[in-house]
C-alpha cells in the first residue's frame, strides 16, 4: 500500500482499509468504548504508558526531527503521554476507525490513519514505530513485522510489547480476541526472522506475576457469558481504587529496575527495543 492508494476521508481519518474498518475480526465491537473509560483508571496502563514513554524518548533523543507511529493505537491513550515531546512527528493508527473516533476527539491535532499493517505498509518512513500489546491480536504477525520493517529507516527502532507466556491464556484472553500469548524466543525469532536486532529484552509485571498467576488459574475456571462481554471484560480489569493504588506503586519498582536497562526475568508481558539494519555483536 502507498500514500497514493485510494482511500475513504472519514471525519478526517484517512482511510486505507475501510472494509476492515467495522470488522472488528480481532477486538470486541464495543471494547473501545470500555477501553476509552477503563485506560485513564487501569494502573497497568498508567504503568505501561511511562515506561515506553522514557523508552520512546531515549531512542529519539540522537534522531534530528524523529518521525514515529503507534500502530494498532487504539483510543490514542499512549499518544496523549508523548504529545509534549515536541521533537516528535507524531502520527497515531489503528484499523478500526471506532478507535481512531475515540483518538481523534482527545487529540483533534495529532494525524491518525486507518490501514491493515498486514497488508501493507505507508510511502513514509519512520524513525521510531511502537506497537504495544497489538501483535497479539493478529494472525499474520510476521506480515505485519515484515511491514513494519519496511517503513523503518535504516536504524530505526521497533519497540514493541506483548502479553507472555502460553501458560496464563485464560478467558481475558478469549474475551479481547487474543491469538496467541509469546514466549520470549517465540517473539525474538519472528523479528530477526523480518530483519530485526535485539537491543533490549525483558519481562515486565514482574513484582505482581505470581497475583497475576493465581487469577489467571481462577479465571480459566469461571463461565463466560458470551451476551455480556463488555461485563465480563469489565470485570477482570476493573480493581477497587485502594488496591490499583497499590498495585501502581508496586508496578513503579518494574519501571525503576527497567528504566536502568535491567532485564527481568519473568512477567506477565513483555518489552522488547528492536531496530532495523544493525547487528548488534
Amino acid at each position: 500500500m502507498s500514500e497514493k492508494a485510494e482511500y475513504l476521508v472519514i471525519k478526517g481519518i484517512r482511510c486505507y482499509h475501510p472494509e476492515e474498518a467495522y470488522r472488528f475480526a480481532d477486538y470486541p465491537a464495543d471494547g473501545f468504548i470500555l477501553t476509552d473509560r477503563l485506560e485513564k483508571e487501569s494502573f497497568w496502563v498508567r504503568s505501561r504508558n511511562r515506561l515506553l514513554s522514557e523508552i520512546i524518548d531515549t531512542c529519539s533523543k540522537d534522531i534530528s526531527n524523529p518521525k514515529f507511529l503507534e500502530v494498532g493505537g487504539g483510543t490514542g491513550e499512549f499518544l496523549r503521554n508523548i504529545i509534549g515531546n515536541k521533537n516528535l512527528q507524531v502520527t497515531g493508527s489503528d484499523i478500526y476507525y471506532s478507535a481512531l473516533s475515540f483518538a481523534k476527539k482527545k487529540l483533534p491535532d495529532v494525524e491518525f490513519i486507518q490501514f491493515d499493517v498486514t497488508k501493507g505498509g505507508l510511502n513514509r518512513k519512520y524513525d521510531i514505530i511502537g506497537a504495544f500489546d497489538v501483535l497479539e491480536h493478529i494472525d499474520d504477525d510476521l506480515s505485519a513485522l515484515g511491514n513494519i520493517y519496511e517503513m523503518l529507516n535504516y536504524g530505526g527502532f521497533l519497540v514493541v510489547t506483548v502479553p507472555q507466556y502460553k501458560f496464563l491464556w485464560s478467558n481475558i484472553d478469549k474475551i479481547v480476541k487474543h491469538k496467541r500469548r509469546y514466549s520470549r524466543g517465540e517473539l525474538l525469532q519472528k523479528l530477526s526472522q523480518k530483519g530485526f536486532s535485539t537491543n533490549y529484552c525483558t519481562s515486565f509485571l514482574f513484582f505482581l506475576f505470581p497475583l497475576m498467576f493465581m487469577t489467571r488459574i481462577m479465571d480459566r475456571r469461571k463461565k463466560m457469558n458470551a451476551k455480556f462481554i463488555s461485563t465480563e471484560f469489565a470485570g477482570r480489569v476493573s480493581f477497587p481504587r485502594s488496591l490499583s493504588w497499590t498495585f501502581d506503586k508496586l508496578m513503579r519498582v518494574d519501571e525503576f529496575l527497567i528504566r536502568r536497562r535491567m532485564r527481568l526475568p519473568f512477567g506477565g508481558s513483555l518489552l522488547v527495543v528492536a531496530q532495523k539494519g544493525i547487528r548488534k555483536t
